[in-house]
């Protein structure tokens, strides 16, 4: 178990956020020219390694800063939001590594996450890549070769991502989680990748057929990836880089209502105070879904359902401040070099998700099947008491 001792937690808060402050200002400099070219954001990426922020997920016995510990995830919210704040690419990149480090930290045999933590120390970029194409998918050793044989699609960082954490097809079916070992710049295809927004985001297609699985590849059990509530529930983490993206957005908005000195108009004014209720709505949604994803008490499907929720609460947030933001500044907001023109974009684009509907139909079919009334509706049940339940029900 990822565990930090408590007094270690206050120190290891001030160096991790003062890290993650650091690496966003840097990122925010390079965001403009990652974006014309959809270059990699490589230096950013140097920058985390450098910063100790590639190896804090780990525990502090194995190297880390205990960054994926229940009780760190507030700070990791924080990281994941003030990378996101800088460059929504980069914040994308280091959520998909978190998300591979915790599924190797809770999935891994001993031997197996002794090896990887050599490359998490040496400064390898993890990721997670289950997305399949519409035709085909990964398969394990489908003719008993000891290969792969197939692609993964929207493999964010392809290319540039070295251990990737990808779901593969056993023979009989179920899904086994493997790290491969790949070479920089090899076997990754990005020509499709012409994107509206987070360019530098490198998302394509990875062909792995014939790449040889270690014998310590394997992490976990067949379909673990799938096991609940972890699957559903580490989706905080990506809302969390999303409301970075929208406070950028809306910083950008603030700053030229100040710079033209239009903010004194009512109608102005009015849209930066809309935009700003929705700012603080993803805010307060994202920290209750990173205490409720962290809580080992809470119930599993409450977390699920919570998390659901935070997905589509953060989403319309950011439509809203990116509605206001065009509304107040006009065609300039559309045009380079203005900062809300990129912003935007890869905040649009990092929005759209898999499942929005089946999302938001499972958390509501949660409230529909709660006992509880609504104040009572995310709290554990030892925080409950009669009263919370509907009249007429026995507590």
């Amino acid at each position: 178990m990822n565990f930090i001792a408590p007094d270690r937690i206050e120190t290891e808060s001030v160096r991790i956020r003062a890290a993650a402050r650091a690496v966003s200002r840097l990122a925010a400099e390079r965001a403009e020219a990652l974006d014309r070219t959809g270059a990699f954001p490589a230096g950013d990426i140097i920058d985390c390694h450098e910063a100790g922020l590639l190896a804090a997920p780990l525990p502090v016995a194995l190297g880390g800063s205990g960054l994926d510990a229940p009780a760190m995830a507030p700070i990791l919210r924080d990281v994941l939001t003030e990378l996101g704040r800088g460059n929504l690419a980069l914040g994308r990149l280091y959520e998909g590594h978190v998300n591979a480090l915790s599924l190797i930290l809770r999935y891994a045999a001993e031997p197996v996450l002794r090896r990887l933590v050599d490359d998490i120390q040496a400064g390898h970029l993890f990721g997670v890549w289950n997305t399949q194409p519409q035709i085909g998918g990964l398969d394990l050793d489908p003719h008993g070769t000891g290969t792969l044989a197939g692609a993964k699609s929207f493999a964010s960082g392809a290319g540039s991502v070295t251990r990737p954490l990808v779901t593969a097809r056993r023979p009989d079916g179920r899904q086994q989680m493997l790290v491969v070992s790949l070479d920089p710049g090899t076997r990754a295809d990005l020509s499709s990748w012409r994107a509206h927004g987070m360019r530098a985001s490198a998302s394509g297609v990875l062909d792995f057929t014939g790449l040889p699985v270690a014998a310590q590849a394997a992490v976990g059990a067949a379909d673990d990836y799938f096991r609940e509530p972890h699957f559903s529930a580490g989706a905080w983490r990506f809302t969390a880089v999303q409301l970075g993206g929208i406070e950028a957005v809306f910083d950008s908005l603030r700053a030229h209502l100040v710079a033209t000195g239009r903010g004194g108009d009512p109608h102005q004014a009015a849209r930066l105070g809309e935009a700003a209720i929705a700012v603080e709505t993803a805010r307060l949604f994202v920290g209750r879904a990173a205490d409720l994803a962290s809580d080992p008490d809470a119930d599993p499907e409450r977390v699920i359902a919570y998390v659901n929720l935070t997905r589509l609460a953060v989403e319309r947030a950011g439509l809203d401040v990116i509605e206001r933001a065009q509304r107040s500044v006009g065609l300039a907001g559309f045009l380079e070099p203005h900062p809300l023109e990129r912003q935007i974009r890869d905040l649009a684009t990092y929005l759209r998700q898999p499942g929005p509907d089946r999302a938001l139909t499972h958390a509501a079919a949660h409230v529909l099947a709660a006992p509880h009334t609504a104040d009572a509706l995310w709290r554990n049940p030892g925080a409950e008491d009669a009263s919370d339940l509907r009249p007429g029900r026995a507590a």
